[in-house]
């Protein structure tokens, strides 16, 4: 069986820890079994690995969240990058085709999809491995996990089975109901109803059929290239609600989405987390400080107060799945991101006269990793080290930078840097656009860099 993890995401429902580039999946606020923060791609990747389907998984992410995805699981999952934002089918669409033509799967082969970040215990995966079988012996179309409900809830849909008979390990599905309220839900239960959890399986040639029918290519390649002109659309209303045969496989253990602060707060370990207080009369208080200034909490209650660059939250934690429909006017950079070698984090932003703009950078390079070989056509950038040595290269010129040091790099300038210990340094930036996309990146490994310096130099 292969595994898809769907991994996508805005960032507005944990703001303003997540942001567009990281979304819920990649805050490190859990502890593993070491007392270690780690983060729920991290611990669901920890998890498949513990049933042996890790080797068999592949990830499918948006290019924003390519370099945290690589950060935070070291480069072990094999991904299938989404050159354009649509939605779920067209996201499983092309994980199918790269599943069939370049890992070249047979049609045969079982898939099963899931997302990144449902927060269960490590039978859930068991259940998962499941689906292959009951897949082939059901000859469905499509096999769903449902989770035994605990209570009725208004958050979640539902999946009504036609048969709850404790003799059949699945059952055939009846219909869907959407985020129900409390009432019907209780009403759903009565009927045997599951909650769906968004796990679903289904043979290969199901899906590579589907894409004939609607004149797609089933080749990786070509779907890539036509993947920005794909309809916006779901998997539910482009596949389930059109197949004629779902089967459905109860789940009776802990499942639950952590989607609102409220309900990431019920399974963090700890109340605090950075530089801060909460007072001894505080009470069912949860700090998350991500900034270099102590946050205080005096005599509240019920709260989650989360603090970053990209802002400052201070919610009751029942009002607190709000937050998406008060900050999705927000349109700002974000101002905090993880990167395959590293992190950084916006200081400062300005705008000046003549359409100029200046922006501060505190960059953190991991020792052995290293920025790609780069060029900007807008801006130029004053670094100043302030804590370890590095090796730089400006032009095919290498050399080493230590604390204290300042390099200046005019717009159009090649360089580059490999951290030899943890490597700071603070960026300033000028220029009329100072933005991510202005990067010309020509080498990205640093075996590649220094060959290309020692090829230049030998032409010389």
């Amino acid at each position: 069986m292969k595994l898809v993890l769907l991994s996508g995401g805005s960032g507005k429902r944990l703001w303003p820890l997540s942001n567009d580039s990281r979304s819920k999946q990649f805050l490190k606020v859990l502890e593993d079994k070491e007392n270690n923060l780690e983060s729920m791609v991290q611990r669901v990747w920890n998890q498949i690995d513990s049933v042996n389907l890790a080797e068999s998984t592949v990830i499918a992410t948006g290019k924003s969240q390519v370099d945290m995805i690589k950060s935070q699981l070291h480069n072990q999952a094999d991904l299938i990058i989404e050159p354009a934002r649509r939605d779920t089918f067209p996201a499983i669409a092309l994980a199918a085709s790269y599943i069939f033509s370049v890992k070249q799967a047979s049609l045969d082969e079982v898939v099963a999809i899931l997302p990144v970040d449902p927060y269960v215990d490590n039978q859930f995966f068991n259940r998962v491995k499941d689906l292959e079988a009951v897949v082939r012996s059901s000859d469905s179309q499509l096999a769903l996990i449902g989770v035994n409900p605990t209570y009725p809830s208004s958050k979640y849909g539902y999946i009504v089975p036609n048969s709850t008979s404790k003799d059949k390990e699945y059952h055939t599905v009846n219909r869907f109901t959407e985020k129900p309220s409390e009432k019907q839900a209780s009403s759903l239960i009565a009927e045997g109803a599951l909650w769906n959890c968004g796990v679903f399986a289904f043979k290969l040639s199901y899906l590579i059929s589907i894409l004939e029918e609607k004149g797609l290519p089933t080749e990786y390649e070509e779907l890539l290239k036509q993947y920005a002109s794909l309809p916006k659309i779901s998997f539910d209303y482009e596949v389930v609600e059109k197949a004629e045969k779902i089967v459905v496989l109860p789940y009776d253990g802990y499942w639950k989405d952590l989607g609102t602060w409220n309900t990431l707060t019920e399974e963090m370990a700890t109340s605090q987390i950075g530089k801060g207080v909460i007072s001894e009369d505080s009470k069912n208080v949860h700090l998350i400080n991500e900034l270099d200034i102590p946050v205080t909490v005096l005599g509240a209650s019920n709260l989650v107060v989360a603090a970053s660059p990209d802002g400052i939250l201070v919610s009751d934690k029942e009002a607190s799945p709000k937050i998406k429909e008060l900050v999705g006017e927000f349109d700002s950079r974000p101002m905090y991101e993880e990167r395959r070698w590293g992190w950084y984090r916006v200081l400062d932003y300005t705008k000046l006269a003549e359409e100029k703009e200046v922006l501060t950078k505190r960059i953190c390079i991991a020792p052995g990793k290293n920025l790609s070989y780069q060029l900007h056509d807008y801006r130029d950038e004053i670094w100043t080290v302030i804590k370890g040595e590095g090796e730089f290269i400006l032009n095919e010129e290498v050399r080493l930078i230590k604390a204290g040091d300042v390099v200046k790099i005019p717009s159009g300038e090649k360089h580059a840097v490999k951290a030899l210990t943890e490597l700071e340094i603070i960026e300033v930036q000028t220029g009329s656009q100072l933005i991510e996309e202005d990067i010309v990146r020509l080498f990205m490994t640093w075996e590649e860099i220094k060959e290309q310096v020692l090829n230049f130099k030998k032409v010389q």
